[in-house]
């Protein structure tokens, strides 16, 4: 499992026009799901994910958590993380876990964030989103477990 971790001022989440999520100070996190993906690697990456130290402390420092600040996470489903572009020019998509797997995969990370004290917005698995990204640093981060 592939979480891609960004540090944002704002963030949101659109599907045919239509606004489906919106955040402001906080992370938008990127969440790709392979083949023998578990639950319990979902709620190791959302624990990880809530207490990552990428916020800046009152000393500049990035030693605040999401937590710490109160800030919120724009969670998005993004199978593409698996992609492999190795050949050719067409990458292949066949490390992405089927729809199936991935969406209650996602939605868990989601729920454990949620049971971290995180307020979680999300999009809609399976859909095209258009994501819009305030990158604040720019902090982005790549976490695999």
């Amino acid at each position: 499992m592939r979480a891609l971790v960004q540090r944002v001022s704002r963030a949101a989440v659109s599907v045919d026009g239509e606004l489906k999520g919106a955040i402001g100070q906080g992370v938008v996190v990127l969440v790709g799901v392979t083949h023998g993906d578990t639950a319990e690697q979902a709620e190791w990456l959302a624990h990880k994910v809530a207490g990552l130290r990428i916020f800046e402390d009152t000393k500049g420092k990035m030693n605040a958590s999401l937590l710490d600040v109160g800030g919120a996470a724009l969670v998005i489903s993004q199978f593409t993380l698996y992609a492999d572009a190795r050949k050719g020019r067409r990458p292949g998509f066949t490390e992405a876990a089927l729809p199936e797997v991935a969406e209650p995969l996602v939605a868990r990370f989601a729920e454990v964030l949620r049971e971290s004290c995180v307020a979680v917005e999300t999009g809609v698995f399976g859909a095209h989103m258009l994501v819009e990204i305030h990158n604040d640093g720019p902090v982005t981060l790549m976490l695999e477990r």
